[in-house]
C-alpha cells in the first residue's frame, strides 16, 4: 500500500542522515521510479527532501527539519508494534508487522526482540469479519458509501451510511458514519450486518468522534438487581468486575447494574439456570416468570 511506503520512506528518512533510492527500492520491493515518485508525493506534502546526485548523494530532509532521531523510544515503538501486530490478528496477515518491520529499519535496534504484551482482536467470527473491515477500510479512504442489511432489537432494516471510523469497542468492532435513514451518526456492529457493499461515493461531512461512553453506547433503561450462587462469582467477575457484588449472610451474591433492553436481562439471567433469582425490577420478574411458564408447557406438550 502507497501510504504503508510513504510512512517507512518517512521512518527511515528521520532515522537516517541519508539514504540512497536503490536501497529505497529494495527495501520496500518497488522499482526505482516506484521511490522518485513517492519522494515527490512526500514534498508535496509539505516535507522539505533534498536529493543529491553521484558520490556520496542520496535522498535527506533538510537540516533543521529533522525530528530528532530518538523522539520514539525503545518502550515506544515496541507499543506500536504490538498495536500493530494486534490488527493482524484480525486480517489474519503479517502485513501490519511488516510494515512495523519496514520503520524500525536503520533505527540501530530500537525495536526490542522479545514482546512481552501481546493482543489479539479476533473473534469467532474469523471468516466473516476480516471481509468486512477490509470493505469497510477501503470505503472510509475512498469516500465510498456502504449498504447493508442490519439487525437489532428494535427489528431488521436496510442502511446507506457514510462511513467515517472502524471502532473496535468492548471485544467487538463496529463503523462509526452518517446514516441515511436515521439523518444523524449512528454506531453500527459489523457482526449484525449482511449482504455488506460499497455504494457512489460521498462528499465527507464535518464526522465527530463517537461517544463510547457506556451510557452513550448502551443507554441504561433497567436497573437489575439479580442474587446468584456463590459458584458464579468467578463468571460474574470476569464479566462485571467485583464492584457490582456484595455478599449476603447466606453466602450469595448481590449484583446490581443496568441494561439497555429487557431481552438482554432475560436471556442474561436465564444463562445462569437456578443459580440466579431476579429480584427487581418487579415488571421484568414477572416476565421471566410468565416465560418459565411458557418454556415449561412447551416441554410438558412435547412429553405428551
Amino acid at each position: 500500500m502507497k501510504l504503508d511506503r510513504l510512512i517507512g520512506i518517512l521512518s527511515i528518512l528521520l532515522q537516517r542522515d541519508k539514504v540512497t533510492a536503490p536501497e529505497l527500492a529494495e527495501h520496500f520491493e518497488v522499482s526505482r521510479r516506484t521511490i522518485q515518485r513517492d519522494i515527490e508525493s512526500l514534498c508535496r506534502a509539505g516535507i522539505p527532501i533534498a536529493t543529491a546526485q553521484g558520490a556520496g548523494g542520496g535522498i535527506s530532509i533538510l537540516e533543521g527539519y529533522r525530528v530528532d532521531r530518538t523522539v520514539l523510544t525503545a518502550p515506544e515503538m515496541q507499543a506500536i508494534l504490538t498495536g500493530l501486530r494486534s490488527l493482524d490478528s484480525v486480517s489474519g496477515t503479517r502485513r501490519y508487522a511488516q510494515l512495523m518491520e519496514k520503520l524500525s529499519a536503520g533505527t540501530g535496534g530500537l525495536v526490542p526482540g522479545g514482546a512481552h504484551l501481546l493482543i489479539d482482536l479476533s473473534s469467532w467470527y474469523k471468516t466473516s469479519l476480516p471481509p468486512k473491515i477490509e470493505l469497510i477500510q477501503s470505503a472510509i479512504d475512498q469516500h465510498h458509501i456502504i449498504r447493508f442489511t442490519y439487525f437489532s432489537p428494535r427489528g431488521e432494516s436496510e442502511r446507506t451510511v457514510e462511513p467515517y471510523y472502524l471502532v473496535f469497542h468492548w471485544s467487538a468492532w463496529y463503523v462509526w458514519g452518517w446514516c441515511g435513514l436515521r439523518q444523524d451518526f449512528r454506531l453500527f456492529k459489523l457482526n449484525r450486518m449482511t449482504g455488506l457493499a460499497t455504494g457512489e461515493t460521498f462528499s465527507p461531512r464535518p464526522a465527530p468522534l463517537p461517544d463510547l461512553e457506556p451510557t452513550r453506547v448502551f443507554p441504561e433503561k433497567y436497573r437489575v438487581t439479580v442474587l446468584f450462587d456463590p459458584s458464579c462469582r468467578w463468571r460474574l467477575m470476569e464479566e462485571y468486575g467485583a464492584d457490582r457484588l456484595t455478599v449476603e449472610p447466606d453466602g450469595r451474591l448481590r449484583f446490581t447494574g443496568g441494561f439497555p433492553d429487557a431481552e438482554g436481562v432475560l436471556g442474561w439471567v436465564l444463562t445462569y439456570g437456578d443459580k440466579a433469582e431476579l429480584l427487581e425490577p418487579a415488571e421484568l420478574r414477572t416476565k421471566l416468570q410468565d416465560m418459565l411458564r411458557r418454556t415449561l408447557a412447551q416441554y410438558e406438550n412435547e412429553e405428551a
